[in-house]
């Protein structure tokens, strides 16, 4: 498992999980920290970013991403840590909290994933009128796969190869195009909406503007890069990522998580009766992981413990590298908290 520890050595400690599955960690999920007196471990987890065997699915499931994080625990020789989750790293960050709460001082969550099918299945339909390169893909399941979940099947049987083929390239960018739709939706409703606030002071509320304009310009031009892609015959670096990324995320998918029916409602509420603090970081336009996620297992939290859960709805759709997100998680992360 591959990993990064910085910070200082004897300040705070974090695990700061990436969401996924199948992405890794960035130096982007860095930014809400003060590393001159926070330190932070950032692990890729199984077969994703530059752990290895990279994009290997035996032994790949929830329970095991939590046992190798235990691992890293000893082996770093840690006592205890507060968790930073993200997305689908939410999941696993529930889970460690679930089976070592003894190990974890609190927790941050972003934008929580509760494996839900709108959410499992948001990502993978493709409209004809937003998504036409993806809709006019003959490799991008429909017909006969209309199903939701025979299309993961159908995804699951291309990305199988040891190598990515001509179909398996061609899925890759479509998958990672309906990931960018979904991230420009929620960040162009917190741009339209940051225009449009006139408390605080207007040119107070014009210079947030122009921090989220050009935050979705830059996300905008990704896309045009993904499109233009998209027609390129050669098997590109990028291509093999994604195939790792997206051979792990449908293979998680497809088995909602590894997580049985109402397994993180009880996590949450096994956080609330132990007095483990939580924040939870929605955005409100979050256009992948609705932020009812957050605001059910905070109510849920509270009614058990009141003051160990607190809720927080920036400006912001479902990126951590979103202005919104980035400001809140940086106020919430260094803001001392400690067990009732």
């Amino acid at each position: 498992m591959a990993y990064r520890d910085c910070g200082a050595r004897g300040g705070e400690c974090w695990l700061v999980l990436h969401g996924g599955p199948g992405a890794s960690c960035h130096p982007g999920l860095l930014a809400p920290l003060q590393l001159g007196r926070q330190r932070a471990v950032l692990p890729d987890q199984r077969g994703a970013g530059q752990s290895r065997p990279a994009g290997r699915l035996a032994g790949n499931h929830t329970d095991q991403l939590v046992a190798d994080l235990e691992t890293l625990r000893r082996h770093l020789g840690i006592e205890q840590w507060a968790l930073l989750a993200g997305s689908w790293g939410t999941v696993v960050a529930l889970r460690y909290a679930q089976a070592h709460p003894d190990r974890v001082t609190r927790l941050v969550l972003r934008g929580a994933f509760a494996l839900k099918r709108r959410e499992i299945f948001g990502l993978l339909r493709a409209d004809a009128g937003r998504d036409r390169a993806v809709w006019r893909s003959p490799h991008w399941p429909r017909a006969p796969y209309s199903g939701d979940a025979r299309v993961l099947v159908r995804l699951e049987q291309v990305l199988q190869s040891g190598t990515p083929g001509v179909a398996a390239r061609h899925v890759v960018r479509c998958w990672n195009l309906l990931e960018q739709r979904s991230a420009l939706r929620g960040l162009w409703r917190s741009v339209v909406h940051s225009a449009a606030v006139g408390n605080p002071p207007p040119r107070e509320a014009g210079q947030r503007a122009d921090v989220y304009r050009r935050a979705w310009a830059q996300l905008r031009r990704q896309q045009r890069l993904s499109l233009a892609g998209l027609r390129q015959t050669r098997t590109r670096r990028a291509d093999h990522r994604g195939w790792q990324k997206f051979r792990i995320q449908g293979h998680y998918l497809r088995h909602k998580g590894f997580v049985r029916p109402g397994g993180l409602d009880s996590a949450a509420r096994g956080l609330a009766v132990l007095g483990i603090p939580s924040d939870w970081v929605h955005g409100r336009f979050d256009a992948v992981c609705p932020p009812a996620n957050s605001r059910r297992w905070v109510a849920m939290q509270q009614a058990l413990q009141n003051g160990q859960a607190r809720a927080h709805w920036p400006l912001a759709g479902h990126l951590a590298s979103e202005p919104g997100l980035q400001g809140m998680l940086a106020k919430v992360v260094r803001q001392p908290r400690t067990p009732a």
